[in-house]
């Protein structure tokens, strides 16, 4: 082989360092790395004869807290669906020229002192590098069946001093209209117990992500 035709291919060169992902942006997750304070919780939101919505676990960050929503049904209840990764759906339902919210999905939201609020029925879309202006929540993992439905949510950012109210109206279940006040200093002292176990800057990068924030809402006090 002559040695004209060695010089025609190229010794391969190292490839680029591959660039560091993006850190997930506080309004979109409980931070990673980050074991929280925790409020041990046993509200019952609402009740009737077929269901209960009630609210456990509360774990608080310094940006903001992540809640356990839990669902029981019992005897006719159990057939219901709460539909609480409702999001997608409900989009379904506007493409589909259905507005509104179903009545067999379960509305659930929270309020600030000043009149902030967020809910799980709107399904806004959130920029990825543009902080909102106003409360944020989002939907974590959860699942269940047979009358027994456990949700993850996710409240950016901590409450200020005052009360905290959960909200929640399931028409379907016969749940009407239910406020549960708290005392958001509750939230405020775990925020204050969480502990940085891994830095942003060790952490590999976000946990799994869609630009997606399905079941968000921001209300701001002034534009009610």
């Amino acid at each position: 082989m002559s040695a004209g035709l060695n010089e025609f291919f190229e010794a391969p060169t190292p490839p680029p360092e591959p660039p560091r992902p993006a850190l997930m942006p506080p309004w979109f997750s409980a931070p990673s790395g980050t074991l929280p304070g925790v409020v041990a919780l046993e509200l019952v939101i609402a009740r009737n004869e077929r269901v209960a919505v009630c609210v456990t676990r509360l774990g608080a960050y310094p940006s903001g807290f992540e809640l356990d929503l839990i669902t029981m049904a019992g005897g006719e209840g159990d057939e219901l669906d709460p539909m609480l990764l409702g999001g997608p759906r409900m989009h379904a339902r506007v493409r589909g020229g259905e507005p509104g919210i179903p009545p067999e999905m379960l509305r659930f939201g929270v309020e600030f002192a000043d009149g902030g609020k967020a809910t799980n029925t709107s399904g806004r879309f959130h920029d990825f590098n543009e902080e909102p202006a106003g409360p944020v929540l989002n939907t974590g993992g959860g699942g269940g069946g047979g009358g027994d439905w456990r949700q993850s949510l996710w409240v950016w950012p901590l409450p200020p001093p005052g009360r905290l109210t959960f909200v929640c109206e399931w028409p379907a279940a016969g749940i009407a209209l239910t406020r549960h006040e708290i005392d958001a200093q509750l939230v405020l002292d775990a925020a204050t117990r969480a502990e940085v176990i891994f830095s942003d800057e060790h952490l590999p990068g976000p946990r799994g992500w869609s630009t997606y924030a399905g079941a968000s809402q921001v209300v701001r006090a002034d534009s009610q």
